[in-house]
């Protein structure tokens, strides 16, 4: 695969640092990352000619969330039809990633796709977690919107902190809906579990919004989280609680969060100490590389690569992992930042 062209090609010795970095990808949504070649398997009229989806530009903008949610759904429902499905996207995901010398991923599936095409979610979980290949960690999150805790579909909410292979929850969806009160008396319920919780705040909504999430569910992993610098207090609080707010720059600019990469916000988090980690977010939608994502940071934003190399260990301390694993992956980053 490509990691460098479409969005950031930066020079050699960048490109082999960022490519020698051991990295996380903690913010991905699986239905968004489809293969491009897959569905040309079940869509062979898309894109025939060899063209890219014109969304892969780097200068195209979406005019809104609901038009960038109706590319995806358009697309997606074509492949994700059963676990089978699911797993040989995983596979194809997951090998893409190991080829940027990524080595530890969570993912999140969206959890009302279950009623679309009756597949329990435990077989989903299953199916990515098989997919897996040797020398990556994957972690597995469902997701569901403000608006899903609806009477037929309560059952299936109120039985995941009884999925062992589930590693935890994530608030998914438009943020500019209200915040129901069921979400978080499901949210403290699931942890009380052992399960991770997260959210997605600080997209389209503010810097409330990020308030919310982390006072009234009590998360400390911010998908996102970058209008949170529309509020100082808000960027402290998210410092003081040690909380983590996963960031997918390109996507951001290409949403119009924000406005170009140059004024990105994750500039403004870093330096405010707030933890921060880069993913890709959609990458069927945005034609992104995590690659791509580091190198735009030093390019765009003047990360150095020694903050380069911060991301990346950022990302291994929020990982669910042992101690043993988690003190190799940080000692091979300092490796890597010393050659």
């Amino acid at each position: 695969m490509t990691v460098f062209g479409r969005h950031y090609r930066p020079e050699p010795d960048l490109a082999a640092f960022i490519q020698a970095l051991p990295k996380t990808e903690t913010h991905l949504h699986i239905e968004g990352a489809l293969p491009l070649e897959l569905l040309h398997r079940v869509a062979p009229e898309k894109f025939s000619n060899g063209d890219l989806p014109p969304w892969w530009a780097p200068e195209y903008r979406y005019a809104d969330f609901p038009a960038f949610e109706q590319v995806l759904l358009d697309h997606a429902l074509l492949w994700f039809t059963d676990a089978d499905r699911y797993h040989e996207a995983a596979r194809v995901i997951f090998a893409g990633l190991a080829a940027q010398n990524v080595r530890y991923v969570e993912t999140s599936f969206h959890l009302p796709v279950t009623r679309f095409i009756g597949v329990p979610g435990q077989e989903i979980v299953r199916a990515i977690l098989a997919a897996a290949p040797e020398g990556m960690v994957v972690r597995v999150f469902t997701g569901m919107s403000r608006i899903d805790h609806t009477p037929e579909f309560a059952p299936t909410i109120a039985a995941l902190a009884e999925w062992d292979d589930l590693t935890g929850v994530d608030l998914h969806g438009l943020e500019t809906w209200p915040l129901q009160p069921w979400t978080a008396e499901v949210w403290s319920r699931l942890r009380s579990a052992g399960k991770q919780t997260k959210a997605h705040a600080g997209e389209f909504g503010g810097a409330d919004n990020v308030r919310q999430a982390l006072e009234s569910l009590g998360v400390r992993r911010i998908q996102h989280g970058v209008r949170a610098v529309e509020d100082p207090a808000v960027v402290r609080l998210l410092r003081d609680l040690g909380a983590t707010c996963d960031v997918c720059p390109i996507s951001n600019v290409k949403l119009r969060v924000a406005t170009s990469m140059a004024e990105h916000p994750i500039r403004r988090l870093v330096d405010a100490g707030v933890r921060c980690t880069v993913s890709t977010d959609d990458p069927f939608s945005f034609g992104n590389t995590l690659c791509e994502e580091y190198a735009a940071l030093a390019a765009e934003l003047g990360f150095t690569r020694a903050e380069l190399a911060r991301i990346a260990t950022n990302g291994f301390e929020v990982a669910t992992v042992d101690e043993s694993l988690r003190r190799m992956w940080l000692e091979e980053i300092r490796a890597a930042g010393n050659t």
